[in-house]
């Protein structure tokens, strides 16, 4: 029998896209044979997940679990809208979110961890793969927590509790009690996952995208024909209200449309008698960022079955 290395399992791994666990005991079951593990992994349904690879997975579900004064996000993506529907792939993500919370707070760290009921999470990801038949990925993890105070969850038009396309964890640092906290903590969610804030304060907003906003907001100062140094003003004057819309402190609230979101807080914490300080939040939009492919589902039935395409004569 050929001596099975961490090399040849993970060569059949890279190969089959089978799971670590199965690739091993597919070797050992066929005394090492790198092709007739391959043969084994096939026949068992475990090396389809490598098929599907390279499809675009844009759909799933982002979740979200809080425990105690710590919060997780995650997204788990699929190629379609039905695979969220399925209990498997929700037990899926919901479990991932839990699993998260427990300490697994990066992707990779979230591959390796183990998963319930035995193996690891990456391997329970190919085994839904193969057996739900679809393309599936872990694409990000977050974590919040607070020393005091709490963290509120918010699932926007959510798929099953916790489930849904936008996820949202706002951490409130302050001693006031949790039935003060909780319910402005929904209510800032909410205008969270409304307002898609791309920072929490104005100074850190990615300095790519002020550049970006201030290079065509001189662009179109330059168009005004007027002076260079009302130009200058223009640009400056675009620039702030960018980052005053962008950061959510400075965002209106979309409540009222407008007292500033930083002025909302402070009214809770005067209201309370104590500091609140929104500290962080969490922001998951299913699918976001990710360049969906869009495809001619009539060529590539033709494609398949190997019959041209017929092309309409141009008159």
């Amino acid at each position: 029998m050929a001596e099975i290395t961490a090399a040849t399992v993970k060569e059949l791994r890279d190969r089959s896209g089978a799971g670590m666990m199965d690739c091993k005991k597919a070797l050992a079951e066929t005394s090492g044979d790198m092709e007739a593990a391959v043969d084994w992994l096939r026949a068992k349904g475990l090396a389809a997940a490598a098929k599907k690879a390279g499809r675009t997975a844009a759909e799933g579900l982002v979740g979200v679990a809080v425990a105690g004064k710590k919060g997780a996000a995650v997204e788990v993506n699929s190629e379609t809208d039905f695979v969220a529907k399925n209990d498997q792939f929700q037990s899926f993500v919901r479990d991932v979110a839990q699993i998260v919370l427990s300490g697994a707070d990066s992707v990779d760290a979230l591959k390796t961890a183990s998963y319930p009921g035995g193996g690891t999470v990456d391997e329970k990801l190919t085994s839904n793969i193969a057996t739900i038949g679809e393309q599936q990925s872990l694409r990000r993890v977050r974590t919040l927590s607070v020393g005091e105070g709490v963290v509120v969850p918010y699932v926007h038009n959510a798929a099953a509790p916790g489930l849904g396309k936008i996820g949202v964890l706002v951490a409130l640092e302050s001693t006031a009690p949790a039935d003060v906290l909780e319910p402005l903590g929904k209510q800032l969610a909410m205008h969270i996952a409304a307002a898609s804030p791309q920072a929490l304060h104005a100074e850190h907003l990615d300095a790519a995208t002020v550049d970006r906003e201030r290079a065509i907001a001189a662009d179109k100062a330059a168009e005004s024909g007027k002076p260079a140094n009302i130009i200058e003003k223009m640009v400056e004057g675009a620039v702030a209200k960018f980052k005053k819309e962008a950061a959510l402190l400075s965002q209106l609230f979309v409540m009222d449309n407008k007292t500033p979101v930083q002025d909302v807080v402070a009214k809770a914490a005067k209201d309370a008698g104590t500091p609140i300080v929104l500290k962080d939040y969490v922001r998951f939009q299913l699918g976001e960022g990710i360049e969906k492919k869009e495809s001619d589902f009539a060529a590539e039935v033709a494609a398949a079955s190997g019959v041209p395409q017929k092309i309409d004569p141009v008159s």
